[in-house]
């Protein structure tokens, strides 16, 4: 029964305790095995591509899981796993450090602008000439 004018509050009545954790944060437990990605290659002298990742103890163990999950269906000649945790990665909101530092659409196809040159030679190769 609850009393008048008392409302039970578990976020309120609970701040205590979890700065209580905060200050003495709990180990991960043993079973919390690290994650591994895991990158296959189909055929010799192609490139590794990455197909999934593996919970496993140790590098070994990670290449078992990932040989079963991984090389059953698809052709494979060689597995890489690594660390999850290796990986040093950009983050997203550095993208514009992948904008071209210098115009340079000369290399391209697209750069150059010459479908109206072919236009208009198709179309004087058309007339007829007297």
């Amino acid at each position: 029964m609850a009393r008048a004018g008392w409302k039970f509050n578990p976020y309120h009545h609970r701040i205590p305790e979890a700065l209580e954790r905060a200050r003495h944060p709990v180990p991960p437990a043993d079973t919390e095995w690290p994650v591994w990605e895991v990158f296959r290659q189909p055929e010799r002298g192609e490139p590794h591509v990455h197909v999934g990742s593996v919970h496993a103890p140790d590098a070994q163990m990670a290449l078992v899981l990932a040989k079963e999950q991984f090389s059953r269906r698809e052709p494979c000649v060689q597995l890489w796993v690594v660390r999850a945790e290796a990986i040093f990665a950009t983050p997203y909101e550095d993208a514009d450090i992948f904008e071209p530092a210098l115009d340079r659409t000369y290399r391209l196809a697209a750069g150059y602008k010459v479908r109206p040159r072919i236009n208009q030679a198709a179309s004087s190769s058309e007339e007829p000439s007297s």
